[in-house]
């Protein structure tokens, strides 16, 4: 990797072997800017009734305001890597803070569920740039020696903001008005622009990827119109033209995505990696999980506010355990990982999930709260304890070139499944309401999406089981065979 205009080493370090003030504000400034895109998507699932209320919207738009975002991230953060390689990291960073800066404006003062939705897609290629670029960044910045301790702090923030969203959304969109959920985000945007313009050195990769635009359409097409399908099939039907027209859609972009991959060079995703059982069970468990979480969000949030009748601070407050659970198991995981390898936490984790997720199905607006919050706290286990070892399982024994884009791949795959558990848990809770008020139906119809987070926990807990095994280690070793390191061949053109 270069780094044109890094500051030499004597200036990186004081005489007492610390970190100089600029790298420490390198950190501060990645840390704040991966936090507010975390942050987000959970200020936002706590104001989506009042953000229906005052926008007059539609359930299925409801679920467009948090999957815009999901989407428009899920389908950039591979080429946004790419992009930052080839035509400079603190450039695309810095356009990704003001795409997601200006966007956050839009959002605060759209007028209407279509303006709100298209500023939400243009806020979320920002946080597409955001959040592999920082990552890029931090490592470029530090010796190889800190980056443990840097990443530890990196990290944790999304546990943090796993921890704050609910209570943050809940206290602002109480005690002020939900457009400040996103005015919040204009002050923070600037002072990283400024920050970044001032202490973060230019870097490219010394070989970038050729930039694969026809793969990138092909990533849109197949999450645009597969998302589109399942959240307008309860009110156009599951066999209407449309909705079979869109799946049709989906599946041809599928097909041509993986077509086209497999010719190229420099292709956006190596399908090659997918003959790895460890890499491949890694991508499903992060949709599965990461589809629980996001389908746990968002009917919960319609369950504590809607149902329960509670404020949206006091349903911010009842996530509180689920949030503290959830950084707690953390880090344990990532220190179980290190010491006895994924398979541990990633059943653990499954059966948590699949437990938690079994207590919450019957649920009515007069069970006791205690029961509630013991579900969550179950649930909140399993998905503190996936993260480490699904990036774990996707870059193990992939060669070093090939390990950035592997992790890429995997945070691809948690956005994948945000967005389709947005789309079909609501999609299954508007099914089941069938005209009914959330109150009136919300117990029966939700019995369904319950049984979905359920069985997305136990998918977790056969993925764990199939990847961690000698075959498929073994899968990996071959895996990294056919995936050739080829520093030395001529950069891209």
């Amino acid at each position: 990797m270069t780094n044109t205009l890094a500051p030499p080493k004597s200036r990186e370090r004081s005489a007492a072997g610390g970190a100089s003030p600029r790298l420490n504000w390198v950190l501060a400034l990645c840390s704040v800017a991966f936090f507010m895109s975390c942050l987000d998507t959970l200020v936002v699932a706590t104001a989506l009734p009042r953000i229906q209320e005052s926008l007059h919207v539609s359930f299925a738009n409801l679920q467009w305001t948090v999957n815009a975002y999901n989407i428009a991230v899920a389908a950039g953060i591979i080429c946004a890597a790419a992009l930052g390689d080839r035509f400079g990291r603190r450039r695309l960073f810095c356009l990704g803070l003001i795409l997601f800066t200006v966007a956050s404006a839009a959002c605060a003062l759209a007028p209407s569920a279509a303006v709100l939705i298209g500023a939400r897609t243009v806020q979320g290629l920002g946080g597409a740039v955001i959040l592999p670029l920082s990552l890029t960044i931090l490592t470029e910045a530090f010796p190889a020696e800190r980056r443990a301790a840097v990443f530890g702090i990196y990290g944790g923030l999304a546990g943090l903001a796993v921890a704050l969203g609910p209570i943050v959304g809940g206290a602002i969109t109480q005690g002020i008005d939900w457009h400040w959920i996103f005015w919040i985000n204009i002050p923070i945007g600037v002072a990283a622009f400024v920050l970044a313009a001032l202490f973060v050195p230019e870097s490219k990769a010394a070989r970038a990827r050729r930039v694969d635009v026809g793969g990138q359409l092909a990533v849109v097409v197949l999450l645009a119109s597969l998302t589109y399908a399942i959240i307008e099939a309860p009110r156009v039907g599951w066999g209407s033209v449309e909705t079979v027209a869109l799946l049709l859609v989906a599946l041809a972009a599928l097909v041509t995505l993986i077509r086209h991959e497999r010719r190229r060079a420099d292709p956006l995703l190596d399908v090659r990696f997918f003959r790895s059982v460890p890499f491949a069970a890694a991508t499903m468990t992060a949709v599965c999980a990461f589809g629980a979480f996001a389908g746990f969000l968002f009917v919960n949030t319609l369950y504590l506010q809607d149902v329960r009748g509670y404020s949206a601070l006091q349903a911010g407050l009842c996530m509180l355990p689920f949030a503290v659970l959830t950084m707690i198991f953390a880090p344990v995981s990532g220190r179980m990982v290190g010491s006895r390898g994924p398979r541990a936490p990633l059943l653990l984790s499954g059966v948590a999930m699949f437990v938690g997720g079994l207590l919450l199905v019957p649920i009515t607006s007069t069970t006791p709260l205690p029961w509630v919050l013991a579900g969550y706290a179950v649930f909140a286990l399993g998905f503190g304890m996936v993260n480490a070892p699904i990036t774990n399982a996707a870059v193990s024994g992939m060669p070093r070139s090939q390990a950035g884009v592997a992790a890429a791949v995997a945070s691809t795959s948690r956005q994948v499944g945000a967005a389709l558990g947005v789309a079909v848990v609501g999609s299954v809770l508007s099914s089941g309401l069938a005209g009914a008020s959330l109150e009136a139906g919300f117990a029966s119809a939700a019995r369904a999406d319950w049984w979905i987070i359920a069985a997305c926990g136990f998918a977790v807990l056969a993925l764990g089981a199939l990847s961690t095994g000698r075959w498929a280690v073994g899968t990996a070793a071959r895996t990294a065979g056919l995936v050739a390191d080829d520093e030395r061949a001529p950069a891209a053109a």
